[in-house]
């Protein structure tokens, strides 16, 4: 296995970031769709600026957000994989599962597919114990991907963002657990 991959599945490579993955991680970031509930879509100069932090979670703290990629083209689908939560709440400290896929790709089970690869190498290989995944609290998408990977919704612990301001539309958070 190439020491840039970390994960595979029958369809996906999940590996770290390269400079090749800046134009479509752009592409992405500038999609309307793919970014309707997060505060706003992200030019180039803060796509590279995230992607620049996505490669020194993998040398801090041994995971992070892996590229997902299609093996049979090669193609770059979006990203999944492990964050630390860098904010205050009453779930914190907490390790995160994310994911932002291509619109292209949606419905074709790549979401759930990577998350599964990436949630049984967080409790098999990382032996953590517990993982978290939030988001806006009528993101019917996302909480149907989060469920349908066995998390459970927290019922009382919904929170508000807290970099957006009390009563921002995209705000309320909900929160779903998942043990191994």
């Amino acid at each position: 296995m190439n020491k840039n991959i970390h994960l595979e599945t029958d369809r996906l490579i999940l590996r770290e970031w390269e400079d090749r993955d800046l134009e479509p991680f752009a592409r992405l970031n500038a999609d309307p769709l793919v970014m309707q509930y997060l505060p706003r879509v992200l030019d180039k100069k803060a796509t590279k600026r995230h992607m620049k932090e996505f490669q020194k979670d993998f040398k801090k703290h041994g995971y992070g957000l892996y590229v997902i990629e299609e093996k049979e083209t090669s193609e770059f689908v979006g990203f999944t994989g492990l964050h630390n939560v860098d904010f205050e709440a009453s779930f914190t400290p907490a390790v995160g599962l994310a994911w932002r896929i291509d619109y292209e790709y949606w419905g074709k089970g790549f979401g759930s597919e990577a998350a599964r690869a990436v949630i049984d190498h967080a409790f098999n290989n990382l032996k953590l114990k517990e993982l978290v995944a939030f988001t806006v609290y009528d993101n019917s998408r996302t909480i149907h991907l989060m469920e349908k990977m066995g998390f459970k919704y927290q019922k009382g612990k919904d929170f508000d963002y807290p970099a957006l301001r009390v009563g921002h539309p995209l705000g309320r958070f909900v929160l779903y657990k998942l043990k191994p």
